[in-house]
Parts: C-alpha cells; sequence; structure tokens
C-alpha cells in the first residue's frame, strides 16, 4: 500500500531521514518509534507530500505520489494530530462534513455518514453532533479527529502522536477504544508515537529509527525477542518485562502449552494446563489478548479462552497463566540467543 524506496530529507546539510527504504502492508497498522529527532514525523509527512524529499521515490497504492495531484492524493489520506486541529468556530458535525462537503457530496449523505462515525468512535451523536470543540473533554476531541480523518473514507489513515495531549488514565482508554476501531475499518494506519507501549499495543508491526536511519522493522515480538543489533536490544531495556508481558498473547501461551504436550522433550519445563469447568471459570478472555491485559482482567480468577466466534478454545486456573507466560518468554529468549 505504501512504499519507500531510498528516501532521504536533508535540512541545510544535515539528514533527518537517510536511505530509508519499508513497505508497509495494506490494512496493517504500522509504528515509526525511536529517538527523539530521529526522523519519525518527518517520514509521516513525507508520505501525503507536507514535506517533500531530498531523494528517493515513495509510492502509496502502487503509484509515484509525484504523478498524483496533491489534492486528489491527500482526500484519500486521513491526518490526524496530537492537537487534533478541530476548528473552535465549527460544531462536531461541521468539522467532520469538512472534507465530504469540498467533495460535494449530498447534505444528506454527508448527515448519514456523521451520524455513523460518531457512533463508531463512541460519542452519541444526537448528543455531540452540535457541541462545539472547547465543550469537549480532550479525549471526546481526539475522537471526533479520528472520526473527521475517516469521513471521507479514504484507505489510509497518518496519525503523528495523536494521544500525546491527553492523560494518562485518558490516553489508556482512549488507545484502547481506538484500537477495536482499527480492527473494524480495516484501513491502513501509519502511527508515529514515542510511547513504546502505545505502539506495543496497538501496531502489527514497527519500524525502530536512529538518527534518521532504520534500526529494524518487524513485528513487536521480533524487536524484542529478536533484535536486529544492540540499539534495538538496549533501546526497550528499560520497560523489558512490561512490553514482553504486553507482546506475548494467551494464543501464544497455548501454542507453547500445546508444542509441549506433544513432545517428550523439556518434560516439566513447561506447565501442563489443567481442565477448568465452565462454570468455574470467573472471565472469558480473547485467544489474541495480551498476558498483561488477561492477567489485569482476570483479577487473579481462573479465566475462560475463547476465539473470535465466543467458543471456548480452553480454561485455565491464574496461577497456570503466570507459568504460561514465564514459558513463552524463556522460549523465546533461547529462540534467539541459544
Amino acid at each position: 500500500m505504501i512504499e519507500l524506496q531510498q528516501v532521504s530529507k536533508f535540512y541545510e546539510g544535515q539528514p533527518a531521514i537517510c536511505d530509508l527504504t519499508l513497505q508497509i502492508k495494506e490494512g496493517e497498522t504500522f509504528g515509526l518509534i525511536g529517538t527523539s529527532g530521529c526522523g519519525k514525523t518527518t517520514t509521516l509527512k513525507l508520505i501525503n507530500r507536507l514535506i517533500e524529499p531530498t531523494s528517493g521515490t515513495i509510492y502509496v497504492d502502487g503509484k509515484n505520489v509525484h504523478s498524483v495531484p496533491l489534492a486528489k492524493l491527500r482526500r484519500n489520506i486521513g491526518y490526524v494530530i496530537q492537537n487534533v486541529g478541530l476548528f473552535p468556530h465549527y460544531s462536531v458535525q461541521k468539522n467532520i462534513a469538512l472534507v465530504p462537503r469540498l467533495l460535494d457530496w449530498d447534505e444528506s449523505k454527508i448527515r448519514s455518514r456523521n451520524h455513523e462515525l460518531l457512533e463508531l468512535v463512541g460519542l452519541d451523536p444526537d448528543i455531540y453532533s452540535e457541541r462545539m470543540p472547547a465543550s469537549l473533554s480532550g479525549g471526546q476531541q481526539q475522537r471526533v479527529g479520528l472520526a473527521r480523518a475517516l469521513a471521507a473514507d479514504p484507505p489510509i489513515i497518518l496519525m503523528d502522536e495523536p494521544f500525546g495531549a491527553l492523560d494518562p488514565i485518558t490516553k489508556r482508554e482512549v488507545r484502547k477504544e481506538i484500537s477495536l476501531i482499527f480492527k473494524e475499518i480495516n484501513k491502513t494506519i501509519v502511527l508515529v508515537t514515542h510511547d513504546v507501549f502505545e505502539a506495543f499495543e496497538m501496531c502489527d508491526r514497527l519500524c525502530l529509527l536512529d538518527e534518521g536511519t532504520m534500526q529494524q522493522v518487524g513485528t513487536p515480538k521480533d524487536l524484542l525477542f529478536r533484535p536486529a543489533n544492540d540499539f534495538v536490544s538496549s533501546f526497550f531495556d528499560g520497560n523489558r518485562l512490561q512490553l514482553e508481558m504486553q507482546s506475548i498473547t494467551i494464543g501464544d501461551i497455548i501454542e507453547v502449552s500445546h508444542r509441549h504436550m506433544q513432545s517428550e522433550k523439556k518434560s516439566g519445563d513447561l506447565p501442563n494446563f489443567s481442565a477448568v469447568e465452565e462454570d468455574e471459570a470467573d472471565t472469558s478472555i480473547m485467544i489474541e489478548t495480551s498476558f498483561f491485559d488477561a492477567f489485569e482482567e482476570s483479577g487473579g480468577d481462573d479465566i475462560r479462552i475463547v476465539d473470535e466466534d465466543d467458543r471456548i478454545v480452553t480454561q485455565l486456573k491464574s496461577d497456570e497463566l503466570l507459568e504460561g507466560f514465564h514459558a513463552v518468554r524463556r522460549n523465546l529468549r533461547e529462540e534467539h540467543y541459544g
């Protein structure tokens, strides 16, 4: 969907981005992370031509961005920024309707789209449509900003530190809600963030930059357990355990458990999960849930593991869940470091 080929951007002879080559897949949430001033926002702005590269080529949907009229390119790319950028003199519905009106949509279609998007982002249209931005909380403004970015149904959404202005509690609530929205809308999302927990929670893959140079591209688990170099490894050291808890899923724990039960090797190295009667399990957890979220949600109670159709996959005792996490953690480390 998005491809950068040997892209560089220089300011007064100094590189902001240097020879960057990467591909962002259609429908994935792709994160740009790294040290301050590493080129995250520069890379994002190059995609929709808010700035121009010094050299290299950028493709969106197979087309060189310089072969597409600028207005047309940006109509197909939604943009969400840290301070939201809502027009203060426009109501919520007028802010969301801005791009559809520029595209000459019929008013009935605009009203319908406004209603649909406010419901999608968890704001009651009957309550919030006529509200002014100043009357909204930071989290509500961020939801409206996302609705506005989605208004014309663009295939790509760029997000530049979208939750940076929110307090920690609101930030966590909003990003969880927006992560669920991402699963519904099937868009290609590019997220710039300095918050590694946010990146690990929301992104399918990450690009770690340092001084304008790509250090590694991969899943959160790849960067954490299979670092490409010492910089990648050391970048996560301060938060390693918490990030391991965020990146290891219940599915990982079950997979390792099943592999262990099918093999006589490493006997006793991994837990054998015992059955929990259905009425004994107090909480249901989705199989793709992170260990951190599952352990937090279970509150130490036994849990029932379900798939996306709410069918029971297996059931775990709380102590077995913790044992399983440590087993997966050991296995992943041994695979990389031996």
